[in-house]
């Protein structure tokens, strides 16, 4: 009997995980369908408005954005970037490294699929190191996914988390009172708590915009579906994720709304 129940437990752990390698297969071949259009739609938007910018200052050291074009480069260098973290897989990639390093701009590569997907805590902490030896230095670097939404703003939270002493609800609202479009998806958001409960042991690095935050302090998320629709979420800091519930998902011509901004 025991045996069997091995058995069926191995069974629905390989179902489970071969459902789980089929989905990230549909979403990274959506990511790879949608790359372009996506981002002309973002190109377009942010010469439509001034308000919508392609990077935004998130501390006197750190730059949070979009994917650099290869004209940008210049232009980064003179606005004193030394380092560039990329978020994006190799497809979404428009700059290759050998062009930063000709500009003086050291380059840290971390692969993360778009939309449901996180960095891993492992790659977090080579960015966040990344950054803080630049920072150390008092050099700038510019961190990027492809809108600068979701994947970079993870990294972003992270630094802030260990390195200002935020709470990661705190931290989003820093960032986002200085890039308003930032938006999480429920992976992103919780490998920065899992993140932030690692580091609550180290020495703090106190910070004059680190405040307290309330546990009923919401966050702002998204979850992409493989449909294409996103839910956006709700949650509190001290609120247990599988608690979660998604209000009604928009219509099909939202598909990976995620990208759009929310609020300007």
């Amino acid at each position: 009997m025991a045996a069997e129940e091995g058995q069926a437990g191995r069974r629905g752990a390989g179902a489970a995980a071969a459902r789980r390698k089929a989905k990230e297969a549909a979403v990274g071949a959506a990511a790879r369908v949608l790359f372009y259009p996506t981002l002309l739609y973002n190109v377009v938007r942010s010469k439509a408005q001034a308000e919508f910018r392609w990077w935004d200052e998130v501390d006197q050291f750190i730059l949070l954005g979009a994917v650099p074009f290869r004209r940008d480069v210049p232009r980064l260098q003179r606005l004193g970037v030394h380092g560039v973290i990329t978020l994006n897989e190799p497809f979404e990639t428009l700059v290759p490294s050998s062009m930063y390093q000709s500009h003086g701009i050291d380059h840290l590569v971390i692969p993360t699929r778009d939309y449901m997907f996180a960095p891993s805590l492992k790659d977090i902490n080579e960015a966040i190191d990344f950054i803080h030896r630049n920072v150390s230095s008092g050099k700038i670097t510019y961190i990027h996914c492809k809108a600068g939404r979701g994947r970079s703003t993870t990294i972003v939270l992270c630094y802030l988390v260990k390195y200002k002493s935020m709470t990661p609800a705190a931290a989003f609202e820093h960032v986002r009172s200085k890039r308003p479009r930032v938006l999480l998806t429920r992976s992103q958001w919780k490998v920065v708590q899992e993140f932030s409960k690692k580091n609550a042991e180290l020495p703090a690095v106190t910070s004059d915009c680190a405040k307290a935050s309330p546990a009923s302090e919401a966050v702002p998320l998204t979850e992409a579906n493989l449909d294409g629709n996103d839910a956006p979420v709700a949650l509190t800091e001290a609120a247990s994720l599988s608690g979660l519930k998604t209000s009604p998902s928009g219509p099909v011509i939202k598909m990976l709304s995620c990208l759009f901004p929310s609020r300007i």
